[in-house]
């Protein structure tokens, strides 16, 4: 997100939706992003920008990423140009026989023998990360996220929104799961790719910490205790200094403080930008809602353990929309005192916004309908194959997500 001057709270958004490019007939992973952008500038490039959206590229060839070219708020707007840059895109891969296609992981992909790095301009980065992570695997080359950047002006607006983002974290697998299925087979988890998420960096903890972000509330400590401690640990796989911790870091939401931004990561992406804009709008007025201290006051939000947030986290992760969240202290955070499933309290929180006299989500009603009613885009995908796991019926069903991306359609078996 370029941000040219500071912006205060929830005065415009930075949003990131990335798909892959497949092959029409057989769904193969295409790794043709280099020639996509070449189409539009002309030349090998990382960056297109088209009005509202730039489109770049990924750490892999097969992953282009669509993104707000400057911070915005009007989501109906944004909305609409992310579906006409989908259809654009889905009309220079008619010549390679290809297409775009959602959700947060390939289902059919091998990882191993289909991953095709970005060769071009700052592929040192990802030739790096290669190096010392192997990016050959689920969880680096076969995953597309939506990331969500909210900025703050100094410490104090800091402080507010990262004990906000905080609390909502561990909830977000119950909105936004769609990553059931990795190398043709269910996996047992709704989000695959979170699982992955907290693992494939293991080899440096500092980097991913536990996920959920530590109680830390300023830049100062921030920096001391977390961006100084993954310097010092990426220093012995990285002679040449080409990674800036910045990037590195890979907690769940990370702060931004070069361009004054939180950036939410753990969003799997959807199956057409409406369902992620719907998603993100409620994350935004939730936090809202918590920072204006609708719930529960600012001082009290502050006060959470990281590892009781990471206990709900798990839990939510483990079984989506069904959990029983019984963490009395967490369940205060948003006003509820009895035990309740993630579907639940976000029902609760949506009617709490809606009864303070908030319209901002009465036009996102029907998606976010579809996904606390029909169940998660992981939890439809599983009910559509219907007892059958053949390679032939996840294609189909796949094949049925990329026709609702290029029509901007919810999909409802």
């Amino acid at each position: 997100m370029t941000q040219p001057s500071r912006i205060h709270l929830f005065q415009g958004y930075g949003i990131e939706l990335e798909y892959m490019l497949v092959d029409k007939t057989t769904l193969a992973v295409k790794p043709i992003v280099d020639e996509v952008l070449k189409h539009e500038l002309g030349n090998y490039g990382s960056d297109f920008e088209n009005g509202m959206v730039t489109w770049s590229n990924e750490l892999v060839l097969h992953v282009i990423e669509l993104k707000s070219t400057h911070p915005e708020n009007n989501f109906n707007a944004l909305e609409n140009a992310f579906a006409d840059d989908v259809k654009r895109i889905n009309g220079i891969l008619e010549k390679w026989n290809a297409m775009l296609m959602p959700t947060a992981a390939h289902p059919l992909m091998n990882p191993i023998t289909d991953t095709k790095l970005w060769p071009h301009d700052n592929n040192e980065v990802y030739q790096l990360y290669d190096s010392i992570f192997n990016a050959k695997g689920h969880g680096w080359s076969n995953l597309q996220s939506t990331h969500l950047n909210l900025p703050f002006y100094d410490d104090e607006e800091f402080a507010k929104l990262h004990a906000a983002v905080r609390l909502v974290l561990p909830l977000l697998p119950a909105l936004c799961a769609s990553s059931p299925i990795l190398d043709g087979k269910l996996t047992g988890h709704l989000d695959t790719r979170l699982s992955y998420y907290k693992t494939n960096q293991a080899k440096i903890p500092s980097i991913t910490g536990k996920v959920i972000p530590e109680r830390i509330f300023s830049k100062r400590n921030y920096l001391q205790k977390v961006y100084d401690k993954i310097k010092a640990d990426i220093a012995p796989y990285d002679a040449s200094g080409v990674l800036n911790p910045i990037w590195v870091n890979s907690r769940g939401a990370i702060p931004r403080f070069d361009r004054g931004s939180i950036e939410i990561r753990i969003m799997d992406i959807q199956e057409c930008p409406t369902a992620d804009m719907a998603i993100i709008e409620l994350v935004i007025e939730t936090l809202k809602a918590l920072v204006n201290g609708k719930f529960i006051h600012h001082e009290k939000q502050m006060e959470y353990k990281t590892d009781g947030l990471v206990a709900v986290y798990e839990k939510v992760l483990a079984e989506g929309q069904r959990a029983t969240i019984d963490d009395v202290d967490y369940l205060r955070a948003f006003g509820l005192t009895a035990a309740c499933t993630p579907r639940e309290l976000w029902q609760k929180v949506i009617e709490k916004i809606a009864g303070s006299g908030n319209t901002a989500l009465e036009k996102w009603k029907p998606e976010l309908s579809v996904i606390l009613t029909e169940g998660t885009l992981s939890e439809r995908i599983i009910r559509a194959m219907n007892g059958d796991a053949s390679t032939e019926s996840i294609a189909r069903i796949y094949r049925q997500l990329a026709g609702c991306l290029a029509q901007n359609k919810m999909f409802i078996p």
